[in-house]
């Protein structure tokens, strides 16, 4: 069974002008990855920053780097984001023909390799990958921006997905990305949820660090 709860903080809500200092902040509060969403304008309707930015990040932190491509045909961008320091490395589902193939390239290379929905795709449609990842990455909100509300039926995939795991004796990680806030984390985190990525309600509040703590232990004292 799989039980480890980790929190991301997502950098889209970051400030971009002292990079460093944002994520030096959450590192203090205990953050356990650094999600970065990788949009290439086409996929979803907004455009963020490429493996420059990454080998950036890499150079600032030691934390494990959680990339998410929101991308059309994002086989041909994996090598790059390999290369500027990636610990895991998630492609969509909508966005690949030949999943399979992607994830074992992506996994040869020593990297993580995740798989992830939009809120429209059913569960099912990842039957034949769940084997093979290391994480499945539910968006409870349509991806292109932060600070959306999360999308309540997400509860019953993470549910779904968190059954058939146990069921089927997989290890991959459910992450869960959209709309987390500390009114709705403990819901998630019940439901089957290992990696949290909260955007806007850490890089939004005056107190970084202590908005990091805090979801930290709302994520690991979900009673």
């Amino acid at each position: 069974m799989v039980t480890k709860k980790l929190l991301a903080p997502s950098i889209l809500s970051a400030d971009f002008s002292n990079l460093s200092q944002q994520i030096r902040l959450v590192e203090i509060g205990g953050a356990d990855l650094i999600h970065c969403d990788i949009m290439d304008g086409r996929f979803v309707p907004n455009l963020t920053f490429g493996p420059m930015v990454i080998s950036s990040i890499r150079n600032i932190t030691n934390l494990p780097i959680d990339a998410h491509l929101m991308v059309e045909n994002p086989e041909n961008l994996i090598d790059s984001f390999i290369e500027a320091g990636v610990n895991y490395l998630t492609v969509h589902q909508e966005a690949v023909v030949h999943l399979h193939r992607t994830v074992d390239y992506i996994k040869s290379k020593g990297v993580k390799a995740g798989v992830s929905i939009n809120p429209a795709t059913p569960i099912h449609f990842l039957n034949e990958i769940l084997e093979f990842v290391d994480l499945v990455l539910i968006m409870s909100v349509n991806p292109g921006f932060g600070g959306q509300k999360f999308i309540h039926s997400s509860l019953r995939k993470i549910k779904e997905l968190s059954k058939i795991r146990e069921e089927m004796g997989y290890n991959f990680l459910i992450e869960v990305d959209g709309g987390l806030t500390k009114d709705n984390i403990k819901d998630v985190s019940n439901a089957g949820c290992n990696i949290f990525v909260v955007g806007w309600s850490i890089f939004g509040n005056d107190n970084k660090t202590a908005a990091t703590t805090e979801f930290k232990n709302l994520i690991n004292n979900n009673n």
